[in-house]
């Protein structure tokens, strides 16, 4: 884990005693960590605890802090790998179920978009309650992990489940999630990403809603996990993933263009980008101007079809495809995969609510060559990311491939 960036959110119960113990091993095997407290934490270990093991300053406060104005919360969500929260008490899991944000730690969590794992602690009566038992699962419906507490002595004097996990198992969750960080060592990625813009006249395009967030969250997490990774992308307002090649266009043209010229350094191509079927047959030079209460009439034209272009190269290279439908979706994305002579495809319903363009999170079915179909959970598109990676790691390492 040298070099790690970890998290570590610690909420306010006895087990907090345990969480200067995983901080201190954390650190000792090389992880760079930040410590943020809840608003009660600190009336059983002090931040300055923290501080003097971890090296960093302690985010505990919202607005007493020194660095409040900075925005420090932020600052911290967006260079961190994995959010650990250890303990979480029964307070904490509800206020991250639900929003909501009154004290540091829960205001951190609401702006990290990294991996997040949960190891709650607290009385057994708290632990069985069913309102506990509905936000942990709705926050594993969302892709949190967790590390369910022990059987055990409890601080009230009873014994039961709910005692937090002893650190060792907690740390062995840890470095299995950074273990797999490097599994792609080697292994090049040409990734696509984001809308086409379509132009009519210099002022007005054809285009669609896509974010280009699912296709940055595979290049992020390809890079992470040790791939090489090039970043074809549509206009969107993402920053470029760090240390990824980035390569930036506009039309269905362009994208093709860069598609086939980096196709023969690649070993796999995922075509995530929502690429613009149709252009307009002519583009006018000037502004077309509104005349009275006339319609206008465009004439369109189907674009190049990128990846019915990459099948009829038969590179050998492995080649993911994704189908964003209304209706019909996994025959839809079956017809496409047998089609274009897809090694998986990735389908989803746009047309349902909270999932698809535009958000963080996504839900999708994941179909390979021999028409196994896996329906994924509503998940955030960096942990679908890091799946769709691991399913195409697995065909790669396949002597059938």
């Amino acid at each position: 884990m040298k070099n790690a960036k970890i998290v570590l959110g610690v909420s306010a119960g006895i087990a907090v005693y345990k969480a200067v113990e995983i901080l201190r091993l954390l650190v000792k095997e090389g992880a760079d960590v930040r410590v943020v407290m809840s608003a009660n934490a600190g009336q059983f270990v002090t931040p300055l605890t923290f501080e003097a093991l971890s090296g960093n300053p302690v985010y505990h406060t919202l607005f007493d802090s020194q660095n409040s104005a900075d925005m420090e919360h932020i600052r911290v969500a967006e260079n961190a790998d994995l959010l650990v929260v250890a303990p979480a008490t029964a307070s904490m899991l509800g206020k991250m179920a639900h929003g909501l944000a009154d004290d540091a730690l829960s205001n951190l969590y609401l702006a990290f978009k990294g991996s997040v794992l949960i190891a709650p602690a607290m009385n057994e009566g708290m632990w069985g309650h069913p309102a506990v038992r509905e936000n942990i699962g709705l926050l594993k419906s969302r892709g949190l992990e967790f590390v369910d507490p022990e059987y055990g002595e409890l601080a009230c004097g009873v014994t039961g489940p709910g005692r937090l996990a002893d650190t060792s198992v907690i740390l062995e969750k840890i470095r299995s999630f950074f273990n797999q960080r490097n599994d792609l060592n080697g292994m090049r990625f040409l990734v696509t990403a984001g809308p086409t813009h379509e132009p009519i006249d210099p002022v007005r395009y054809l285009s669609n809603p896509s974010s280009g967030k699912m296709g940055y969250a595979i290049a992020e997490q390809a890079k992470t996990r040790g791939g090489e990774v090039v970043l074809i992308s549509g206009p969107t307002s993402l920053k470029p993933p760090s240390g990824v090649n980035f390569k930036p266009c506009k039309t269905a043209d362009e994208m093709n263009s860069l598609v086939q010229e980096c196709l023969q350094n690649c070993d796999v191509l995922i075509m995530s980008a929502a690429v613009g079927d149709f252009s307009p047959e002519k583009l006018e030079k000037e502004k077309i101007k509104k005349q009275g209460n006339e319609g206008l009439v465009l004439k369109l034209v189907p674009t190049k079809d990128i990846l019915l272009e990459v099948a009829q190269r038969n590179l050998g290279k492995l080649v993911v495809g994704f189908a964003a439908e209304t209706q019909n979706l996994v025959e839809s994305a079956l017809e496409k995969l047998k089609k274009k002579n897809l090694d998986l495809i990735v389908a989803n319903d746009i047309s349902a609510p909270g999932i698809g363009f535009q958000s963080d999170s996504n839900q999708v079915t994941i179909i390979d060559r021999d028409e196994n179909i896996e329906n994924l959970p509503l998940k955030p598109k960096r942990d679908i990311a890091d799946l769709l990676l691991d399913r195409i790691l697995s065909l790669l390492k396949s002597p059938e491939l």
